[in-house]
């Protein structure tokens, strides 16, 4: 039985970038050395991009205001994700985000090659406007995520706001604005010792619902009534973890838009974490050719 199309539909506001993935037998020790990859590919990269190609594939219209530069990584990026039928709009940058991932069975370092310039006030207006056309606004962490933000809290109607605050550690500046904002939030117990903790943290501060993604262990959620919530990772052959929390969220999302109870809207976000789990893409949708 096929899913009925969602009335609402979501904007999101924050990176896509150009990446290299190298594949390493383990991370390179801070030494002088050579040391040979097992593979090595290039791809969209980008927390927003990455959520973008996920909704638009559960069947949720999708608009993405993202920086890009002019040039040919800018011009590689705006091809996939309109081909993956991503509405993109294109936030004008001296340059476009670029990073190298180094990948290993015992961690992860990401390079930033190439950082995006601030966002024009016009670009900023822009995105804006079409987040308070829209049922959800997806604010990344971002210079236009804050941005946006700042000008929705002057707005006497706001969309229903989504976070992703990554490694938050329950401390960080940066996230506060998203954090006191948001209906939603996501992250990952990179940086606590207390996932169940954080989480109380975090709805004591206003969203409604959070969620923590614990890898192979699947995720935790706590509602604001402190109401809680566990789901098991789905089992899956692991190509490439980069972009597993935008799959995650892009899942509860679509779910919650369909009207899914927390419980169902989790394990279809576990589910939706698979199939960015089993490629080397963000999405299937944004495989390269050639």
């Amino acid at each position: 039985m096929s899913t009925p199309d969602p009335v609402s539909h979501v904007v999101v506001c924050g990176p896509a970038s150009w990446n290299h993935l190298i594949s390493l037998d383990r991370l390179p020790e801070p030494v002088p050395h050579m040391q040979f990859a097992e593979s090595a590919w290039h791809t969209v990269g980008g927390t927003s991009a990455g959520k973008a190609a996920h909704l638009v594939a559960l069947g949720v219209p999708t608009v993405l205001h993202a920086p890009l530069g002019t040039d040919e990584d800018g011009g590689r990026i705006a091809a996939l994700l309109t081909g993956a039928g991503v509405d993109l709009r294109a936030v004008g940058s001296e340059r476009t985000e670029r990073h190298v991932n180094l990948m290993a069975r015992d961690g992860r370092v990401s390079l930033y090659v190439a950082t995006p310039s601030a966002p024009s006030a016009d670009d900023v207006s822009s995105a804006t406007a079409s987040a308070l056309a829209a049922d959800v606004a997806v604010l990344d962490l971002s210079e236009l995520g804050l941005a946006v933000l700042r000008d929705l809290e002057r707005s006497p109607r706001r969309p229903s706001i989504w976070t992703d605050l990554h490694d938050y550690d329950g401390t960080a500046a940066f996230h506060e604005p998203f954090l006191g904002a948001a209906e939603v939030v996501l992250m990952n117990a990179d940086a606590t010792d207390d996932a169940w903790a954080l989480l109380a943290s975090c709805v004591a501060r206003g969203p409604r619902l959070a969620v923590c993604t614990l890898g192979a262990q699947g995720a935790i959620a706590l509602e604001a009534d402190g109401t809680r919530h566990e789901v098991a990772a789905v089992p899956a052959e692991v190509v490439d973890t980069n972009g597993a929390g935008d799959a995650f969220m892009a899942g509860l999302l679509a779910a919650t838009l369909r009207g899914q109870s927390i419980p169902s809207a989790l394990s279809a976000a576990a589910a939706q974490a698979r199939v960015a789990i089993e490629g080397e893409h963000l999405h299937p949708a944004l495989r390269a050719e050639g």
